[in-house]
C-alpha cells in the first residue's frame, strides 16, 4: 500500500483497486462498479430511498437524452453546463435534426414534462425523485469522486408558493446530513453556497461539506431552491383556488456515488479500507485458525455462529479457504470489514473467540456463549466511534484564528514546511465576488459554504479587510 500521508491520491487509487471496488474501462473517466463497490451504494440508496418515501416522495424515471433546445430555455443553466455536455449528433447512420445531450441533470426534461402534468392547485405539490446515471465530461477524473459518468439521485419538486418550496429545500438538506452522519459516519457542515458556487439556474443553493483525511473538502450533497426560474422557462403554471394562473416554485436536490469516495477518504488507513458497519458489504468475517481442519468442532461452532448472525440480518462471511491466517487477516482488513472473529483449538477449550474491530489495534476475547451479542454490540460501538474519530480529526484541522490573506498564505506555507495538511479555515467575507476569486487565485482555497452554525463569527473580510457580511468555510476541494 502507498503511504497515506506522503501521497494521498496514490494511496486512494491503490486502496480502491486492491479492495476490488472498481475497475477502469476503455471510456475515459468512466468506471465499472464491482460488486463490493456497488453494494456500498445500494446501502446508501436504500437508506435515502426509505427517508424520501417517508416524506411523501415517489420515484420516477426520465430519459437520458435531452434536446439542445431545452437547455437554451434557461440561460444560466446552459452556461453552467455547456462545457461538460457530451452530445449525440447522429443515430442509425443519419445526422439528427437536433443535437441531444447526455443529461448532466434533469431539470430541463422534467420542467418540460411538469408543464403538462401540472394544471391546477390540486396537482401540487409534485414530489418526485429519480435514481439515475448522469454525464459531465470532466477534464480531471478520480474514481467515485469525479467521473465522466456517475450514479446519483435527483429530486425535483413543484410547489404552490415560495414558503413551501423553501421548506422542501431545507428538509432534503437535513435528510442528507442525517444520512451522511448516521450511516456513513462522516461529519458535515451544512450551510448556503456563495453566489459563484450556486447551482446553474438556482436562486439559492445549500450544501453539506465533508473534510477528507488530506484536508480537502468534498461537497457531499446539495439542495437548491429554484424559485420560478425553471417554471417561467418551461411554462409550468397552475390554476389557483382564486382562478388565477401562477407559476409554480420548484426545487431540486441530489447526492451521488462520490459519497463512496468520501467514505474511503474519511475513514481509510494505511492498511486499506475502514468501512462503517452500516454500509459494509461484509460486516463480520469468521476465520478458523490453528490446526482447525483436524478439529471439526471449530467449524461446527463457526457454522452455528454464522447461522445466528445471518438470522439477525448481519452480513457475514466464513473464510474457510486454504490461505494462511495472516493472509486472510490482511485481505479482510484491506477490504475494510468492520469485525473479524477468530476461533482456534485453544479458544474452543477456553470457551472464547478472539474479536477484532477494524479500526482498533487490539483483539479482545469474548465468551462463546454470547459471542453474537458481543459482535452486535461492537458493530454499533464502531459505527459511533468512527463518527467521533472523524469529528475529532475535523476539529483538529479546522482553523478559526486566521483573519487575513497574508495569514492564510503563511498558514499554507507553514503547513507545507511541516508536512502537515492546511485543513479548512473559517474566515469573513464581504460578499464581493472579486474578493472570493482573489482568495482562490492566491491560495487555491474556495468557499465551501456559509455555515448555519459557525463555531465563531468573523467581522472582517479575509481578502480586503472590510466589514464581513458572512462567515465562510474556505478549503481546497475535490
Amino acid at each position: 500500500m502507498s503511504n497515506q500521508k506522503n501521497d494521498f491520491s496514490k494511496w486512494y487509487i491503490d486502496t480502491i483497486q486492491k479492495a476490488d471496488l472498481m475497475d477502469y474501462t476503455p471510456v475515459r473517466g468512466c468506471i465499472a462498479f464491482k460488486p463490493d463497490g456497488y453494494e456500498i451504494w445500494e446501502h446508501i440508496q436504500a437508506e435515502m430511498d426509505r427517508r424520501f418515501k417517508e416524506t411523501g416522495h415517489r420515484n420516477a424515471y426520465f430519459p437520458m437524452l435531452i434536446p439542445e433546445s431545452f437547455f437554451q430555455k434557461e440561460k444560466d443553466h446552459i452556461e453552467g453546463f455547456s462545457p461538460e455536455l457530451p452530445w449525440v449528433t447522429e443515430a442509425a447512420g443519419e445526422k439528427l435534426e437536433e443535437r441531444l445531450a447526455l443529461r448532466p441533470t434533469s431539470e430541463t426534461m422534467i420542467g418540460h414534462l411538469y408543464s403538462d402534468w401540472v394544471k391546477s392547485y390540486r396537482d401540487l405539490p409534485v414530489l418526485i425523485n429519480q435514481w439515475a446515471n448522469v454525464f459531465r465530461w470532466e477534464k480531471k477524473t478520480l474514481p467515485f469522486i469525479r467521473t465522466s459518468e456517475f450514479l446519483w439521485q435527483e429530486g425535483h419538486t413543484a410547489h404552490a408558493d415560495e414558503e413551501e418550496a423553501r421548506e422542501e429545500t431545507m428538509q432534503m438538506l437535513n435528510i442528507y446530513k442525517e444520512v451522511v452522519e448516521e450511516l456513513l459516519a462522516i461529519p458535515v457542515y451544512d450551510g448556503q453556497k456563495t453566489p459563484s458556487e450556486r447551482f446553474a439556474g438556482a436562486v439559492d443553493t445549500y450544501s453539506i461539506e465533508a473534510m477528507m483525511k488530506d484536508g480537502k473538502a468534498v461537497q457531499a450533497g446539495t439542495s437548491h431552491y429554484l424559485g420560478t426560474k425553471f417554471a417561467e422557462a418551461f411554462d409550468i403554471k397552475y390554476l389557483t383556488k382564486e382562478n388565477r394562473h401562477e407559476f409554480v416554485h420548484t426545487t431540486s436536490w441530489g447526492t451521488s456515488t462520490r459519497l463512496i469516495g468520501s467514505v474511503i477518504m474519511v475513514h481509510g488507513d494505511e492498511q486499506g479500507l475502514v468501512l462503517p458497519p452500516r454500509i459494509a458489504p461484509t460486516q463480520v468475517v469468521l476465520i478458523p485458525v490453528g490446526p482447525w481442519k483436524k478439529n471439526p468442532a471449530i467449524m461446527e461452532k463457526l457454522d452455528e455462529v454464522f447461522a445466528e448472525l445471518k438470522a439477525r440480518g448481519i452480513r457475514v462471511r466464513l473464510d474457510d479457504s486454504d490461505q494462511s491466517p495472516g493472509f486472510k487477516f490482511n485481505e479482510w482488513e484491506l477490504k475494510g470489514v468492520p469485525v473479524r472473529v477468530e476461533l482456534g483449538p485453544r479458544d474452543l477449550e477456553n470457551n472464547q473467540a478472539l474479536m477484532k474491530a477494524r479500526d482498533e489495534d487490539e483483539k479482545v476475547a469474548v465468551d462463546l456463549s454470547n459471542v453474537v451479542e458481543s459482535i452486535e454490540q461492537e458493530l454499533q460501538t464502531m459505527q459511533t466511534r468512527l463518527l467521533e474519530k472523524a469529528r475529532a480529526f475535523r476539529a483538529e484541522h479546522s482553523h478559526t484564528h486566521i483573519d487575513d490573506l497574508e495569514g492564510l498564505k503563511k498558514h499554507i506555507a507553514d503547513s507545507a514546511e511541516k508536512g502537515e495538511i492546511p485543513g479548512w479555515i473559517l474566515a469573513g467575507w464581504c460578499g464581493d465576488d472579486a474578493c472570493e476569486e482573489n482568495v482562490k487565485e492566491e491560495t487555491k482555497f474556495t468557499t465551501r459554504n456559509i455555515p448555519f452554525n459557525p463555531p465563531a463569527e468573523k467581522s472582517t473580510c479575509v481578502n480586503c479587510g472590510k466589514e464581513a457580511k458572512h462567515t465562510v468555510w474556505f478549503a481546497r476541494a475535490y
